[in-house]
């Protein structure tokens, strides 16, 4: 049996039970993070964050591996969605406004108890994603996860206040303008919705959404901002459903992004860089 890390603190119990299950799928197949990313269309380092429990995989992902190791395809989806409603009623009362992000990001509540896990994400040796053999850790449900949220926003509010303490020092500082600083990108988590909109222009041969006019920006999950925002109008003008437009980079949108570049014939990672941008501004 591969050896794995243990799962993100506060993880509902649900999401624990799902991706547990697709830890034990890929150990009894023996099929490495190459093998899942090469039968799925899936990126190897996706793979990674769906079973280190970092990320939610998208249904087609799940699918595909069920497929491939011959499980009960039904009885997967069925966890499947315990743990996509888990994840998203998490990600909304941590919200504190009533907003709900997408699917995808990092937090969620406690974890379920006695839930056997491995005890280590894949650690590379010989075959990416495959690592030591070793034994299992149980991940216990305990009265830790209140205090981590606060400590997760008192850490959020001193980020946001540092941020800005440095930008009104650069905008005052003289030979500085206010065009030149860049607000530094966080996680999707930190985000408040913004009302973006998809306003296609044709210039120069290229589509162009109002949104942002970058064809080289590296956009991946996480990332949230008018670029991303771009991306999803993009996305939605080739065909490619990204969930919608607000501006966060989370599965749904990684999905959209990677059925993008197979039907564009590119590397699929599931990340946007110089070559998908040109593909779907095209």
């Amino acid at each position: 049996m591969a050896r794995w890390k243990a799962l993100p603190a506060g993880l509902d119990p649900a999401v624990v039970e799902f991706v547990a299950e697709l830890r034990r799928l890929k150990d009894t197949s023996g099929l490495s993070l190459r093998d899942l990313a090469t039968g799925t269309g899936y990126s190897s380092s996706s793979w990674e964050r769906y079973l280190g429990g970092r990320l939610l995989p998208p249904r087609e992902a799940v699918e595909s591996m069920a497929t491939m190791v011959a499980a009960d395809t039904a009885r997967l989806l069925a966890r499947y969605e315990r743990a996509g409603d888990a994840w998203r009623r998490d990600h909304l009362d941590d919200s504190g406004a009533g907003e709900e992000p997408e699917r995808g990001q990092e937090e969620g509540a406690s974890a379920a108890p006695g839930v056997l896990v491995a005890s280590g994400d894949p650690v590379a040796s010989g075959d990416p994603g495959e690592g030591p053999r070793d034994g299992a850790a149980v991940v216990g449900k305990g009265a830790g996860s209140r205090p981590r949220n606060l400590l997760r926003q008192l850490a959020t509010v001193g980020l946001s206040a540092a941020a800005g303490a440095v930008i009104a020092v650069l905008v005052m500082e003289p030979g500085h303008s206010a065009s030149a600083v860049a607000v530094p990108r966080t996680t999707a988590t930190a985000a408040r919705p913004v009302p973006y909109t998809c306003h296609f222009v044709r210039k120069a041969g290229l589509w162009y959404a109002g949104n942002s006019a970058t064809r080289t920006d590296h956009l991946q999950v996480d990332m949230w901002g008018p670029e991303v925002a771009e991306l999803q109008c993009l996305l939605q003008h080739a065909g490619e459903s990204p969930g919608g437009v607000d501006g966060n980079f989370g599965p749904l949108t990684e999905s959209a992004v990677i059925s993008a570049q197979k039907a564009f014939h590119l590397d699929v990672d599931g990340q946007v860089g110089p070559r998908t941008w040109a593909a779907l501004r095209r």
